[in-house]
């Protein structure tokens, strides 16, 4: 009787260690002992990169997205081609379009001067994200950290797991649902797409189609730099008003027909997210504070955390 019962607490304490590990597996002070510094160092890095190139700050947030988005925030997007490792940034999502690698390397050598093989590459980006929506007017908030770095990449996971930009509208959900994140943070980390550009192709179709669902003078607009032919990777602001401000101006184009991108008008076409993009364009209180939430829920999926992983060197690759 004695030793069943030992068996079962020893058991029962392993369940409930194992729970609380996951539970408490991020925390925001995660650093405040190997690495008391470590933010503000980050964010150095972030604003330099920014005041240089206010765009960069939409670069740095779809890089934690397109992340996290495949197998998890553990930095895998970062890694090179090698012979062993077939780079996620090859995937079509990725190619020709994600960027700021260089910036995310940059922080990272900072923060390796003064605590070498401490501060995770996915917590890094997850820290530049904030910092950059935070430095172009957009919300802050509190970035949980102790994410560790993955040794394998997926390029197969980027080509099917990230969002497209001519997804309709039940597959935005589904795959926001995917992973753990609801429709309503869907629609506001599609917010982000207040800053921003795009490339002619990704939109070409939308703005010669002459739909009801575009506004004329817009489109018109639109196809002075971006021909029917050619010219693919001419860029144009995802939001044309205030293209350099995170805010709910990008709800207010919606409101207009004005979306750049099918997945960005497809948010208000008489479907379940109509009333969100609304509530979004006449609440900027409202959009920043779940956008801030959505962006916390983005950072918890499936990180690395414990022996998992590694603390890479280097974040474009395996130590």
């Amino acid at each position: 009787m004695t030793s069943s019962n030992n068996s079962f607490v020893a058991i029962f304490s392993l369940l409930l260690l194992s729970t609380m590990q996951c539970h408490a597996q991020l925390s925001s002070t995660f650093y405040d002992r190997t690495c008391p510094n470590a933010l503000t160092t980050i964010r150095t890095s972030i604003r330099q990169a920014i005041s240089r190139e206010r765009r960069m700050a939409a670069s740095l947030i779809r890089l934690h997205f397109h992340d996290c988005f495949v197998q998890g925030c553990d930095a895998s997007l970062l890694l090179d081609e090698t012979p062993t490792i077939v780079s996620e940034k090859t995937a079509l999502p990725n190619l020709g379009s994600v960027r700021g690698f260089g910036i995310i390397e940059d922080a990272k050598r900072e923060v390796e001067k003064t605590c070498p093989g401490v501060v995770s590459c996915a917590d890094i980006l997850a820290v530049a994200a904030r910092d950059a929506s935070s430095l172009v007017g957009g919300p802050s908030w509190t970035v949980k950290l102790g994410r560790r770095d993955s040794t394998t990449a997926s390029h197969t996971l980027a080509e099917t797991d990230l969002p497209g930009p001519f997804d309709p509208l039940s597959r935005l959900i589904s795959g926001f649902a995917n992973k753990g994140l609801s429709t309503r943070d869907m629609v506001a980390l599609s917010g982000s797409h207040s800053i921003g550009q795009a490339q002619c192709f990704l939109f070409r179709d939308r703005i010669y189609s002459n739909g009801t669902d575009i506004d004329a003078g817009f489109a018109s607009t639109r196809r002075r730099q971006c021909p029917q032919e050619d010219q693919n990777g001419n860029l144009a602001p995802l939001d044309l008003v205030t293209p350099n401000q995170l805010d709910n101006n990008y709800f207010k184009n919606l409101r207009q027909r004005k979306g750049l991108l099918q997945s960005d008008q497809v948010l208000l076409s008489g479907g379940s997210t109509d009333d969100i993009v609304l509530e979004y364009s006449n609440s900027p209180r409202a959009f920043a504070s779940d956008f801030a939430a959505a962006m916390i829920k983005m950072g918890d999926i499936s990180p690395l955390t414990g022996q998992n992983g590694i603390i890479r060197t280097v974040c474009g690759a395996i130590n």
